[in-house]
């Protein structure tokens, strides 16, 4: 017996564990990652840090930091099961100041590896330790 899934979000749920959200709104690859970075102070929660099991609320704002990355999410709504990408993105909305902020970021980033290259080779004993007495310097 085939059984066709439907790709909408279960309207039942009135809320979810945070943990549970992130993971089938496919922020981290597994539950146990999620939690790490809650507990590491790498996803807030209206503002706030909070614990794995806060309940999220669609409407709440997230705010998820992963790498030179951070997205500012608001939940649109909500899953505790992982299904697809397109399944996730229906999840949440990226706020316009967040997409804007990531995007200089990216160009910043861009730009300061094209100021500075990486050199052809390591650098000699004396090199060494004239960049040692620079930064000594400083």
């Amino acid at each position: 017996m085939s059984k066709i899934m439907s790709q909408k979000p279960q309207q039942d749920l009135t809320s979810t564990r945070l943990d549970k959200w992130l993971w089938a709104a496919r922020f981290y690859k597994t539950r146990a990652i999620a939690k790490t970075m809650i507990d590491g102070g790498k996803v807030f929660y209206n503002g706030q840090r909070t614990k794995s099991g806060k309940a999220v609320v669609i409407g709440d704002s997230i705010k998820v930091r992963q790498g030179y990355e951070e997205k500012e999410v608001i939940v649109i709504a909500l899953a505790d099961k992982r299904r697809d990408a397109d399944f996730a993105q229906t999840l949440y909305q990226e706020t316009p100041q967040s997409i804007e902020t990531r995007t200089k970021n990216t160009i910043a980033r861009k730009q300061g590896i094209l100021l500075s290259p990486a050199s052809e080779s390591k650098p000699d004993k004396k090199q060494r330790r004239k960049l040692r007495e620079f930064k000594e310097r400083m």
